[in-house]
């Protein structure tokens, strides 16, 4: 039983708070550096209390594992002046960060992404897959020399020996790597750089040997996605390569996010001891990957979700796998979560305010690692080895089927009442334009800005007052409307043309909403890493989502109020709530997603009926929930687009409707952005 990977935040973000300590100088590195040993020393103890037969080592990260590759085979940019031996720590920092002593006088959050034209450029930073997870993107050149310049994997390996725990290192592997890689040289290809790569790799897989590794885990999940002949033959030989250099180190491959598909033979011929696959996203593939693995070929199966929250149904598991695997001897077979648990919160005993029913069921790290465990030894030893456990399971599968605080059947009456007529405008867009255009009557090209004003420490502060008691709502909102005014009065003195009320009211642009939404739930300590220091804490859509009162509205009367500019109405969309949320599992995402359109068309219709003439839905997460493989593409951005226009079409033409992206390759749906209709 194998984990595959953990959270490295630690239970009260120790991380978090150790980094900005260190970043902002009140703390020395060797602080930052205790706190780290302290929290991996932890999560090793754990894991081998809970019972966990294959610990990993090496999944821990000061910032990120793609970084953490970047330093162990030496691929520093030029810029950061590095040219050998061990990557110092600032060095590191700089590559994610930015050189923040070069750039005093820019203003940087304590635990944001930094890239400015003052000092050091950080590396550019972007999403892991198809996660909320960012990586450090890999800047490479034709000429890229590679040489082995951290020894993280074989110290951290150490470090566990040392506790009396043995694990079973893990890599980022070195096709995925370079194909993560991005190059300023015109036409570049990354995969010809393997055969400069793959020596680091072969050192570092001796120096695991010797260190008293017998297995490894090497990292591909490149091989769910679409890839062309010469990154197949690129992963065949690498890991023809990488399996002699040390013949007795055992190499597990591990895929996930979704299935092998076309490249499912590329992955059964590759020459390594075992194979970790995605039975999760992909629960199609056991059958097909069991019938084909060679018989001497561990089958790591991802029976676990690693990136939901959701309890799982261990004897449907269970009666799912067992004739699969009925024949395979137990030392061929290994049972995992999907993919490394780094995308769940950590421990679900934490939290001591959610509804009990729904506490009942969630799973959190720790508690999918007992699952994990579970499943094992009923495997091994029967079901009677297991038996509480899995009754236990089996009830709270079944109470959640039927709750009715997942169910609401007025919500799922609505869904079904849906009409093609609800997502279209009533008329064209050249039609609207003009109308618009003579009402507003704005200047050729107006100005405005994005919607959301910063979060000054004041506003912070006010916040947490009013979360303890501290400041009475009366208080908390008289302090809000004197932001907001201050706001406004600023735009109309630097002259802007289209105002907003600046969201000073709102913690997190998902937050806001999913609390004034049924359907919701929220965590205390449902942490997870979305980059560097930066956590955050998903909602999690429970059940059948509704909106019982206006949401915005109070707060756009009252900017409304103070001028007489146009006002903007501020909402999320739809699928950016939905893909910045723990998502139900038994629904489909499309089924979901209409459900919380509806709910946020009903605040653009009040909105609309309140006299807001400009309403703007942020759609920034589109564009990153494309799935992996471009043949589904379209099947996403079919319903996605639908779901934003369910969310927007029921205003009259006068009503101008804006829609917000960010950080996304627009190339990608730029004829899905044209289909949404928006106005603006």
């Amino acid at each position: 039983m194998a984990t595959l990977g953990v959270p490295r935040i630690g239970r009260r973000r120790e991380l978090k708070f150790a980094l900005e300590s260190y970043w902002s100088g009140k703390s020395p590195a060797a602080d930052l550096l205790a706190t780290a040993k302290a929290l991996r020393e932890a999560s090793w103890r754990e894991q081998h209390d809970h019972g966990v037969s294959k610990i990993p080592s090496n999944d821990f990260s000061l910032y990120d594992h793609v970084l953490d590759t970047v330093t162990m085979v030496g691929a520093v940019p030029a810029r950061y002046a590095w040219t050998d031996g061990e990557v110092p720590l600032d060095t590191y920092f700089a590559m994610a960060r930015g050189n923040q002593d070069q750039a005093a006088d820019c203003g940087h959050a304590g635990d944001e992404h930094a890239a400015n034209g003052h000092g050091l450029a950080a590396m550019e930073m972007t999403k892991w897959f198809d996660t909320n997870y960012h990586y450090i993107v890999p800047e490479l050149t034709d000429d890229q020399s590679f040489a082995l310049s951290s020894a993280k994997p074989v110290d951290h390996f150490l470090e566990a020996k040392a506790l009396g725990i043995h694990t079973r290192p893990v890599l980022l592997g070195p096709v995925t790597f370079l194909k993560l890689a991005k190059s300023p040289d015109e036409g570049f290809n990354p995969i010809a750089l393997l055969p400069r790569l793959l020596p680091v790799y072969e050192e570092l897989l001796r120096r695991l040997k010797l260190a008293g590794a017998d297995w490894v885990q090497i990292d591909e999940p490149a091989l769910v996605v679409d890839l062309v002949p010469n990154e197949r033959d690129a992963l065949q030989f690498a890991y023809c390569r990488l399996s002699k250099a040390a013949p007795e180190l055992k190499i597990m491959v591990a895929t996930y996010f979704g299935s092998l598909g076309d490249n499912l033979e590329t992955a059964i011929s590759l020459t390594v001891a075992g194979l970790h696959v995605d039975l999760v996203r992909a629960p199609e593939q056991l059958e097909t990957v069991g019938r084909l693995a060679q018989k001497e070929l561990v089958l790591s199966l991802g029976l676990i979700d690693g990136r939901n929250v959701w309890r799982a149904n261990l004897p449907a598991i269970l009666d799912r796998i067992k004739p699969i695997v009925a024949g395979w001897p137990l030392d061929r077979v290994e049972i995992a979560p999907s993919c490394s648990m780094l995308h769940v919160p950590i421990d679900l005993d934490m939290e001591t305010t959610l509804d009990a029913d729904v506490k009942s069921w969630l799973a959190f790290a720790s508690q999918k690692t007992d699952e994990l465990v579970v499943l094992a030894r009923a495997l091994a030893e029967g079901r009677d080895a297991g038996a509480a456990e899995l009754e236990a399971s089996a009830e709270a599968a079944a109470a959640r089927a039927t709750s009715a605080k997942v169910h609401d059947p007025l919500v799922e009456g609505r869904v079904a009442t849906i009409k093609v007529a609800m997502t279209r405008r009533k008329s064209a867009f050249d039609v609207r334009s003009k109308l618009q255009g003579d009402t507003f009557g704005l200047p050729s090209f107006p100005t405005t800005t994005i919607g959301s004003f910063p979060q000054t420490a004041e506003v912070r502060k006010a916040r947490a007052a009013h979360a303890k008691g501290e400041l009475s709502y009366v208080d908390y909102e008289a302090f809000l409307k004197k932001e907001i005014e201050a706001a406004v009065r600023w735009q109309e003195e630097i002259g802007l043309d289209v105002l907003v009320h600046g969201e000073f009211e709102r913690n997190d642009m998902v937050q806001y909403f999913a609390e004034q939404l049924c359907g919701f739930a929220f965590t205390q300590h449902g942490w997870v890493q979305s980059y560097g220091s930066r956590f955050v804490r998903p909602p999690i859509i429970i059940g059948d989502v509704s909106r019982q009162q206006p949401m915005t509205v109070h707060w756009w009367r009252y900017a409304r109020s103070l001028t007489l500019k146009p006002v903007k109405g501020m909402l999320t969309g739809p699928v950016t709530i939905l893909n910045w949320s723990f998502v139900r599992d038994d629904l489909p995402r499309s089924a979901v997603c209409r459900q919380v359109a509806l709910a946020i068309r009903d605040e653009v219709s009040d909105l609309e009926k309140a006299g807001a003439r400009m309403i703007q839905i942020d759609e920034a997460a589109l564009r990153e929930g494309l799935p992996l493989r471009e043949a589904d593409w379209q099947a996403y951005l079919d319903w996605a687009v639908e779901c934003f226009r369910l969310a927007s079409t029921a205003v009259g033409d006068a009503t101008q409707i804006h829609t917000h992206m960010c950080y996304s390759e627009f190339g990608d749906i730029v004829d899905a952005i044209a289909a949404m209709d928006a106005d603006v």
